[in-house]
């Protein structure tokens, strides 16, 4: 009796490797060969003018850096390790005003070199290079997509953070003497400069104590009405506080959007300019202008 399989022409079947054994395949190649395709990527990076503000010598510390971690990430299939070294190179490197498109372009280059290896490396075997290309392609994607994300969000942290380093600077409260403030404010107010000047006013008086406080507005153009209502209610806060608020150097144009806004300003104190905001805080807390020669007898 014949068998049922019994004139077909059976061929073996082709075994594939498993996607651990190519993945340890792809890396094993990349670390033998590793100078060189540093040295590949690294004459890329030149060619396209890419991290110009690195000298040579740390540039080459820093590819080498970048080079194994991405290997590492390649072979573990983890980016944790890749995600901390981002963040520490995105703080060397942002101050220096490198650009998002020269880190795109740098993990783009080197996704692409290792590449092309693997091409040259396997060109004489197609099945065996499309089975290499389809693990590799999507990792590398990964790896390079993990590093140009978390450079973008570490340089938006950093601007996020001199943005408010800025403000701050912009807005200081001074401590003139024992329980007396003094806020010079220059510049465009918007409602967000509004908000960070009353919670740094109100921390000031309340850390320092203060009683009186002049905030001198003389170095501002012009407030819209929003602003201009946030300001007489930052005034309300700090009498609550228990501080007195002498508001200063009003000009003309301020003074016509406060009265025409109908601001109700009962509590609010004004006065020319610094010196006359200042001379007017002191005689509240009790100090008295004496001139040298009445000290003298």
């Amino acid at each position: 009796m014949l068998s049922p399989l019994a004139g077909l022409d059976l061929q073996p079947s082709t075994q594939y490797p498993s996607p651990h054994t190519i993945t340890h395949e792809i890396v094993a190649h990349f670390r033998e060969h590793r100078s060189q395709l540093r040295d590949d990527w690294l004459q890329r990076v030149k060619d396209q003018h890419l991290l110009t503000v690195l000298p040579d010598d740390e540039l080459v510390t820093e590819a080498t850096m970048v080079l194994d971690h991405y290997l590492d990430a390649l072979e573990t299939g983890s980016l944790d390790t890749l995600h901390t070294y981002t963040r520490n190179l995105s703080n060397r490197i942002i101050p220096r005003r490198v650009e998002t498109r020269e880190v795109v372009a740098l993990v783009l280059n080197l996704r692409d070199v290792l590449a092309r290896a693997l091409i040259t490396q396997y060109h004489g075997d197609r099945e065996h290079l499309l089975a290499i290309l389809d693990n590799y392609q999507p990792a590398a994607n990964r790896v390079a997509n993990a590093v140009a994300v978390g450079f973008v969000h570490e340089r938006d942290r950093v601007i996020r953070e001199q943005q408010a380093a800025i403000r701050e600077l912009s807005t200081p409260v001074l401590q003139m003497r024992d329980r007396l403030l003094v806020l010079p404010i220059i510049g465009a107010i918007d409602p967000q400069r509004a908000r960070q000047l009353t919670e740094q006013l109100l921390y000031a008086i309340r850390e320092h104590r203060a009683t009186v406080v002049v905030m001198d507005i003389t170095g501002v153009a012009a407030l819209d009405a929003s602003v201009a209502n946030h300001l007489v209610q930052t005034v309300e806060a700090a009498r609550l506080l228990g501080a007195r608020v002498i508001v200063s150097g009003v000009s003309p144009e301020i003074a016509q959007t406060l009265v025409t806004i109908g601001l109700d300003l009962s509590e609010m104190t004004t006065v020319g300019d610094l010196q006359g905001g200042l001379e007017r805080a002191e005689r509240l807390l009790g100090y008295r202008v004496v001139p040298t020669s009445e000290l003298a007898n």
